[in-house]
């Protein structure tokens, strides 16, 4: 996490976290944006089955860059 314009709250939490705490989080944050990326798919294609949007959102997130 970058901590250039963190609160130093946010700062001195994040730094307390353990390793687990942090990886945790980072899973629970990857799954949210997926089933958000799924929900706007579904909006912008509302004729597709769950199989196609699963297979876009999965196609997306195969290729995505930090």
């Amino acid at each position: 996490m970058h901590e250039e314009g963190m609160h130093p709250v946010q700062k001195e939490i994040y730094r307390s976290m353990t390793p687990e705490r942090k990886y945790k989080i980072g899973m629970s944050m990857y799954w949210t944006v997926r089933k958000w990326k799924a929900a706007g798919i579904r909006m912008q294609h509302p004729d597709w089955s769950e199989e196609q949007v699963q297979a876009k959102v999965k196609e997306i997130f195969l290729y995505v860059r930090t």
